[in-house]
């Protein structure tokens, strides 16, 4: 699985979040440690929200 945010990799040894958007719950959002930390946007693919 990638990011939602910037794009990368996930491993399984990074502390990592998957869940559906919560706008519209038909995608699922990834999120790296990385991101998560610096709390970085992401933008659902499906219908555009954006969230922290």
């Amino acid at each position: 699985m990638k990011c939602s945010t910037c794009g990368k990799k996930t491993t399984p040894k990074e502390l990592w979040v998957k869940f559906k958007c919560p706008a519209c719950s038909d995608a699922i959002i990834v999120r790296c440690e990385r991101c998560k930390k610096l709390v970085n946007q992401y933008k659902c693919e499906k219908c555009g929200f954006v969230g922290p």
